[in-house]
């Protein structure tokens, strides 16, 4: 159950944030899976990092927030997919930049969540 709202939860937010970043910035890279990526990054490393070793974040919320809502949040897959049309439009420097792009500051969204989240 509690898997399932924060999946709910997850799916939301990755709708109405992709939906907002895709309006504002338009649609000929894929900005919004991109920043869904950093964002979904960042945020399960630091909300791991954060529960590690405080007793009080029971485990149903932890559960809840890293598998239900984060894992319904990011979208590897659809970066994975989006990269793939890149390169059959012949777009291989926006595909370049975007799959790198995505991992590199992925990586450093996630330490940085870590490190935010071990802090704190």
């Amino acid at each position: 159950m509690w898997v399932g709202l924060g999946g709910f939860l997850g799916a939301n937010a990755r709708y109405l944030l992709g939906g907002w970043v895709a309006a504002h910035y338009g649609a000929a890279f894929p900005y919004g899976t991109f920043v869904i990526n950093v964002t979904g990054s960042f945020i399960l490393g630091f909300f791991l990092a954060f529960g590690q070793d405080r007793a009080w974040v029971a485990p149903a919320a932890r559960l809840m927030f890293a598998v239900g809502f984060v894992g319904a949040y990011t979208t590897f897959s659809t970066f994975e997919y989006e990269t793939i049309r890149l390169v059959q439009e012949r777009e291989m420097l926006l595909a370049a930049v975007y799959m790198l792009g995505s991992v590199v500051t992925g990586a450093a969204a996630t330490i940085a969540g870590i490190a935010l989240g071990s802090w704190i």
